[in-house]
């Protein structure tokens, strides 16, 4: 089933440790999916989680420091599709006290 929603493929591990520790990582990743699946759903929201994910990948911080100037910070416009989803999925919005529109 995690390879079919989620598309995990084969990983090749040796050490029982790492066994473990993949295997927690696609359960919780399981969890994850289905939670934002349920989310969608239950907001009446048409999209996908992977269409939700390819969009919200795009919201995007940076932090710039050039030699020892002070940090500049820059968050990426979330328009309302991002609002929308985000909203569906009870996440609050990311904010910067400075808004700052970035390419």
């Amino acid at each position: 089933m995690l390879k079919s929603e989620i598309e995990i493929g084969l990983i090749y591990h040796r050490l029982p440790e790492r066994i473990r520790l993949h295997a927690a990582i696609c359960f919780m990743a399981l969890i994850l999916y289905r939670v934002m699946r349920s989310r969608l759903r239950a907001s009446d929201t048409k999209i996908s989680p992977e269409r939700a994910l390819d969009k919200l990948c795009r919201i995007q911080y940076h932090e710039v420091t050039v030699n020892d100037a002070q940090p500049v910070t820059g968050l990426s416009t979330i328009n309302q599709e991002h609002s929308d989803i985000l909203s569906a999925l009870s996440i609050k919005k990311p904010t910067l006290n400075t808004q700052l529109t970035l390419l």
